[in-house]
């Protein structure tokens, strides 16, 4: 894993190699081994690597074609390297290390852009190609590797700065790096921000693709790439997910198959020249992908988990169980009063608002396991590729609701039972508002309001009425009515299994354990997100996936060999924390300092008066304002950070 970065030398004339190492240096987190620039009268690229693969100064990036003519700075892992390299070397292609990267600069010789399909792994690199002088900049597939392009054109306009058709934008300013933190160290950079992404944050915990923070920097959307030239930029989709094929194997054919691939895709994962481990919750995902890896593995694999003094919240038995029937190297951390004295170290890893409360055990635990390794592999993407959270379960039984009730009722009568339902200040009728609410519009819309963080009652409520004026015709769902039509799947569980992959997963899983993972240096693979299990899924029929109340039904039968029913079937908890105790207890008092004493940047949103209510009411017990709160604490915490005229 590493950090890359670059720019337009044609729009940055007054940048040099030392503005090359600055913006390397912001983010030497990423990769603290070794960095190297490269500069010409036309691009700068720079790197920061963290070595996994061929230790040897022979895996030095940037790295460079045999006649010097294509440089490249590459992040990631490409898992068929091995293979790929085999069939160039049968095509008479010789090699000089024994890297994933020479691999990718051997195949843009031989096949340019469509040597994107056939890479299979985490990734996002800069390629330049001096003989096309264009700059081709790819992401791969979910986006498990970051990358953000800053953009400033003559005439700024919303279309021209962030296009995503695969039209051609002209631009004054170009630069590019895996975290936001290097875009900044660019000379008058604009940190101007976007109320539209404001509104996304508090609605999903995370601001989604292609939109940041910052009204000049974006997001290169997963399987997309940019091709840069006479400064101009264009976008390009090179790859998309289908859910429209349906497999027609037995049960038992699809379970052996997925058996083997979850197999397979583990094993190309344990390739490494460095420590390696895993994370393990006592979760089924994480708790299959350790029992794959120790039938893989001549040594005891090394094993990480956190505990929490709250039982409701601590997985870790169900853990050391797995770890004791696998005879792994466990090793465990509890997670208590470091919270509040962690906080604002690990916030400012996300340069721009991010609110998922897990992030606090994702750094906890890559913190433990960069102690014994440098690579850890995990279970990541069980849920959203097999269905396994609650959230499904209640979507399908609100959707069957949904169909049984005529047009005329559900959208004549719901909405003013549910406004009336929303006055009454008893939790059952609050939950009972929100059903009638989802209940009155379309499905898409439905997922919208049943998984949204902020309603739109109580949106209107905090906001400022200029804030809201300014924002009167966007809404948050925009994001999530888009890709439930992009979806090609036949019923709703995969048109709802297509949108979180291509925003929850994308915008708030990786993201979160890229950047957590990386502020310790510490390399996280997952094998459940392979494209081979993705596309394998993807093809199901969804009553495999969940059938009869029991969610990744088709998963758990994969596991069965290897794992005891009691970690098979008990309740999800999921990697959750007791936010409400924290908030009156743990964080106290950093809260209050942010959210009361030292208020910022809420208030230029919200009104100051609502906040405090918030949290008054959360302190006395009267309510349980938890999530609102931590949104708003993770908002402000930002700002200081990154919009205070003192930073």
């Amino acid at each position: 894993m590493c950090g890359i970065a670059g720019f337009s030398t044609k729009n940055y004339e007054q940048l040099n190699e030392p503005g090359l190492v600055r913006m390397g240096n912001a983010i030497a987190h990423r990769g603290p081994d070794a960095h190297g620039e490269y500069l010409d009268e036309q691009v700068g690229l720079c790197h920061r690597r963290l070595s996994i693969l061929d230790l040897s100064d022979a895996g030095k990036q940037p790295m460079f074609s045999d006649d010097n003519s294509i440089v490249i700075v590459f992040n990631g892992e490409i898992y068929n390297f091995l293979e790929l390299k085999e069939e160039l070397v049968k095509q008479g292609v010789t090699f000089r290390s024994g890297t994933d990267t020479e691999v990718i600069i051997r195949l843009y010789e031989k096949y340019g852009t469509d040597c994107l399909n056939m890479l299979n792994g985490m990734f996002a690199f800069a390629l330049w190609d001096t003989n096309t002088k264009k700059l081709l900049i790819a992401r791969d597939r979910l986006g498990k590797k970051p990358l953000y392009y800053y953009t400033e054109t003559a005439e700024y306009t919303e279309a021209a700065e962030s296009q995503s058709s695969e039209g051609k934008n002209s631009f004054t300013k170009f630069a590019f790096a895996s975290e936001i933190k290097a875009l900044l160290t660019l000379p008058d950079v604009k940190k101007e921000i976007r109320l539209d992404a404001v509104h996304d944050f508090f609605a999903y915990q995370y601001i989604p693709d292609p939109k940041s923070i910052f009204q000049h920097v974006h997001k290169l959307p997963p399987a997309h790439y940019m091709v840069i030239e006479n400064n101009q930029f264009s976008i390009h989709k090179y790859w998309d997910l289908s859910f429209a094929q349906t497999n027609e194997d037995s049960e038992k054919e699809n379970v052996e198959r997925l058996r083997h691939l979850i197999s397979e895709t583990t094993k190309r994962r344990m390739i490494s020249d460095v420590p390696l481990g895993a994370f393990l919750s006592g979760g089924v995902d994480s708790s299959g992908v350790v029992a794959t890896m120790s039938s893989l593995s001549d040594t005891p694999v090394k094993t990480c988990t956190i505990a929490f003094d709250n039982k409701k919240y601590n997985e870790a038995e169900f853990a050391k169980s797995v770890a004791e029937q696998y005879k792994t190297d466990h090793h465990e951390l509890l997670v208590h009063q470091n919270v509040a004295d962690t906080l604002e170290n690990i916030v400012s890893y996300f340069d721009e608002p991010f609110a998922d409360p897990s992030l606090v055990p994702t750094f906890f635990v890559s913190e433990l396991a960069r102690q014994k390794v440098t690579v850890a592999i995990a279970g990541d993407g069980g849920d959203e590729v097999f269905a396994g959270y609650e959230k499904y379960a209640g979507d399908d039984l609100e959707n069957k609701l949904r169909n049984r009730f005529p047009n005329w009722l559900r959208r004549g009568v719901f909405p003013s039972v549910s406004k009336l339902f929303s006055l009454v200040n008893i939790s059952v009728f609050r939950r009972a508002s929100n059903l009638l609410n989802s209940l009155s519009v379309s499905p898409a819309m439905g997922f919208y309001i049943t998984n949204s963080f902020i309603s739109d009652r109580d949106w209107k409520r905090l906001i400022k009425p200029e804030i809201k004026s300014e924002l009167d015709t966007y809404h948050p769902s925009s994001v999530t009515l888009e890709k439930y039509a992009e979806a090609d799947g036949n019923d709703h569980l995969s048109k709802i299994l297509y949108t979180d992959m291509k925003t929850y997963l994308t915008g708030g899983i990786l993201v979160k354990v890229d950047r957590m993972s990386m502020a310790n240096s510490l390399e996280v693979r997952a094998p459940i997100l392979d494209k081979e299990v993705i596309e394998f899924s993807a093809s199901l029929p969804s009553n495999m996936k969940y059938r009869d109340k029991e969610k990744k039904y088709i998963l758990k039968e994969a596991f069965k060999p290897f794992l005891s029913d009691d970690i098979l079937y008990r309740k999800k908890m999921g990697f959750s924390v007791p936010l409400a105790q924290w908030f009156r207890e743990e964080i106290k008092e950093i809260a209050q300092h942010y959210l009361i004493d030292e208020l910022i940047g809420l208030k230029t949103v919200f009104k100051e008066s609502q906040i405090t209510t918030l949290w008054d009411e959360h302190l006395s017990g009267k309510k349980d304002h938890a999530t609102v709160l931590w949104s708003m604490l993770m908002f402000e915490m930002w700002w200081q950070r990154y919009m205070h005229k003192n930073n």
